[in-house]
C-alpha cells in the first residue's frame, strides 16, 4: 500500500470528520431543540440506512445471529443511548466523551480476546481517561448534566460490538446495512412503549425533523461512513485511522460556534490530553482489533 495519502484522499478524510462533528450538533438540535424522541430518532435513521442499502441484504452472511447483535450494538444501541444524552449534554462535551471508546476497546479485548497491552498503550488508555474527566468537569461538562452518563454508555455498548467485528467476515459496508435492519426492529417498539408525541414532534417542524433525519441517516451514514471504509480498503489503516481524532477536535468548535458551548481551558485541556491518549493507542499495533472502529465505535 502507498506510504502517504494523496491530497484528495485527505480531502476526504477532512469532509467525512467535518460530517461526523456536525452529526453530533445536528443530532443536539433533533433531539433537544426539536424534541424528536431519541428512540425514535434512532430508529428512523436506522430505516433511512436500511432503504439505502437494501440491496446489500439479499446474501445472508455467516453467523447472522452474531452480526445482527454486533450491528445493533455498533448502530442502534450505541447512536439511541448518545442520542438520550445529547437531550441535555453538550455536543462539545459529548464529543470528548465519545473518545472513552478507543481505551475501553482495548480493555475489552484485553477481557475477550487475550489482548497484549505493554506500557505505551497503558499510558495512552490512562491519558483518554484523565482528558475525558477533566472535561466532564469543565463548564461544558457540568451544564450536561446526567446527559454524558448515556453518552459514556453509548461509548461503552459501541466498544463492546467493535472488537467483536473483526471476528465477523462480512465487509464494513454490507454490516451497515444489516445492523441498520437490527436496529430499527429493536429501536422502532422500543420507542412505541417507552416514548411518546413522535408524530407531534415531526408535525410540529416537518422540514427542520425530515432535515436531520436524511442529514443523519443519508449524508453521514451512507456517504461519509462508505467514503471512509473506501478509502480504508485502498490505504493503510495506520495512515487513516488517525485522521479521525479531527472528529472531537471540529465537535468542540461546532459546538461552540453552533449551539453555544461554554468552551474554556478546563475543556481544551481535556481534549488535548484525551486526544493525545487515543493517538497513543491508535498508533500501537493490535492483532484483535479493528482500527477503523477504535475512535468511531458505530457506523
Amino acid at each position: 500500500m502507498p506510504s502517504a495519502l494523496p491530497f484528495g484522499a485527505i480531502l476526504i478524510l477532512i469532509a467525512c470528520n467535518t460530517l461526523w462533528a456536525l452529526n453530533v450538533v445536528v443530532s443536539k438540535v433533533a433531539v433537544d431543540d426539536l424534541a424528536l424522541p431519541p428512540l425514535f430518532y434512532a430508529a428512523i435513521r436506522s430505516l433511512l440506512v436500511v432503504c439505502a442499502l437494501a440491496p446489500l441484504l439479499r446474501k445472508v452472511p455467516e453467523r447472522l445471529g452474531l452480526v445482527l447483535i454486533v450491528g445493533l450494538a455498533i448502530s442502534g444501541g450505541s447512536f439511541s443511548l448518545l442520542f438520550i444524552g445529547l437531550q441535555t449534554a453538550t455536543p462539545s462535551a459529548a464529543g470528548i466523551v465519545q473518545l472513552s471508546g478507543a481505551p475501553l476497546s482495548v480493555l475489552f479485548a484485553i477481557l475477550f480476546l487475550n489482548e497484549q497491552v505493554r506500557w505505551r498503550r497503558g499510558l495512552g488508555i490512562a491519558l483518554t481517561f484523565a482528558g475525558v474527566a477533566i472535561a466532564i468537569g469543565s463548564p461544558a461538562g457540568l451544564e450536561s448534566g446526567w446527559g454524558l452518563g448515556f453518552v459514556f454508555a453509548s461509548a461503552v455498548i459501541g466498544a463492546l460490538g467493535a472488537i467483536f467485528f473483526k471476528r465477523l467476515s462480512i465487509g464494513a459496508v454490507e454490516m451497515q446495512a444489516w445492523a441498520g435492519l437490527a436496529s430499527f426492529v429493536v429501536l422502532l417498539p422500543l420507542s412505541l412503549v417507552l416514548e411518546n408525541g413522535q408524530i407531534d414532534a415531526v408535525a410540529a417542524n416537518p422540514w427542520p425533523a425530515i432535515g436531520c433525519l436524511l442529514f443523519a441517516g443519508l449524508i453521514v451514514s451512507i456517504g461519509a461512513h462508505s467514503s471512509y471504509y473506501r478509502l480504508l480498503r485502498r490505504y493503510d489503516a495506520n495512515l487513516i485511522v488517525p485522521f479521525t481524532l479531527l472528529t472531537p477536535l471540529l465537535t468542540i468548535a461546532f459546538g461552540a460556534w453552533l449551539t453555544g458551548d461554554p468552551i474554556g481551558i478546563p475543556l481544551l485541556a481535556g481534549a488535548a490530553i484525551a486526544v493525545g491518549g487515543v493517538a497513543i493507542i491508535v498508533l500501537r499495533p493490535s492483532r484483535s482489533m479493528f482500527k477503523p472502529l477504535l475512535v468511531r465505535p458505530r457506523l
